[in-house]
């Protein structure tokens, strides 16, 4: 799967089967669910899931939360956009795929 399918599958509102936790929550998100998409990721501590709960946290506006899963995930708070955020790190999860 790759960028374009991904969001295809939003549009159609449709959740791709054996997406992992951290691309299902991108998914929730991408479809203006962020409540489930963080309710999903909430309990999760692998890098990717914390990097997914930092994208949240920003995305809420709660930025030292979002600081501390950063750090979680080994990665630098974003300076990107909140739609660039997204795209990245979909696109980095996917290509693990």
């Amino acid at each position: 799967m790759n960028l374009e399918s991904f969001r295809s599958a939003i549009s159609a509102g449709q959740l791709p089967e054996g997406l992992p936790a951290p691309l299902q929550s991108l998914w929730l998100d991408g479809g203006g669910d962020w409540e489930k998409a963080h309710e999903l990721i909430n309990e999760m501590d692998d890098r990717d899931a914390c990097w997914v709960h930092a994208y949240l946290h920003r995305k809420e506006g709660d930025l030292p939360n979002a600081a501390y899963w950063y750090r979680r995930a080994g990665k630098r708070v974003s300076d990107l956009s909140l739609s660039m955020e997204w795209e990245e790190i979909s696109k980095s999860l996917l290509g693990d795929l």
